[in-house]
């Protein structure tokens, strides 16, 4: 009796029957579609090739002919990364490190060389300028720069923009201070 055939001698008790590796097969697609992979046909030595071609791979690069992710192929740096961030939720914090390394971009070189981003809590960009006519100026432009950045970054990055004129100049010499009023004869 051969192989393939049941004891009936026909092929339809083995058709019946639960094949393990067919089982697993189809758990691993299902898996992979929930992933939102794409399930694509190679061509290859197993599987004929397409109507009106010359067959196999010759003369032709591997995937050259697929638009999207077949699942095993290398996918760029930037799309991966993208959809981890989109994953995990984090385009927030994506974003928010993006206004302080794209600063110079997003401002123009000329801002940027005299403001500097301090700090970003919530949605509140803070901004230190070095002098006060240069926190008189980006106060003006705050409107123009919060589109910028709503259409750079996404809405709701950056809602609202503190700017701080220059830090007041620190006294303190030394590790040890005194108490009290501070220099009253410096200008004197």
């Amino acid at each position: 009796m051969p192989a393939e055939l049941g004891p009936s001698g026909n092929g339809a008790d083995q058709r019946n029957e639960v094949d393990a590796a067919q089982a697993a097969l189809n758990r691993v697609r299902q898996a992979a579609e929930a992933r939102g992979e794409v399930r694509t046909r190679v061509t290859g030595s197993l599987v004929p090739p397409p109507p009106g071609t010359a067959g196999g791979l010759r003369g032709r690069r591997r995937g050259a002919g697929s638009g999207g992710y077949g699942g095993r192929d290398p996918q760029g740096l930037g799309s991966v990364m993208g959809r981890m961030v989109a994953e995990r939720g984090w385009s927030s914090p994506v974003a928010v490190g993006s206004v302080m390394a794209r600063w110079r971009e997003l401002v123009g070189p000329e801002v940027a060389a005299h403001c500097t981003p301090e700090s970003f809590e919530d949605t509140t960009l803070r901004v230190r300028c070095d002098s006060t006519a240069w926190a008189t100026q980006l106060r003006l432009l705050s409107t123009a720069l919060l589109d910028r950045f709503a259409r750079e970054l996404g809405p709701d990055v950056v809602r609202s923009l503190q700017v701080l004129g220059p830090s007041a100049p620190s006294w303190r010499k030394g590790a040890r201070t005194v108490r009290g009023r501070g220099p009253r004869d410096t200008y004197g």
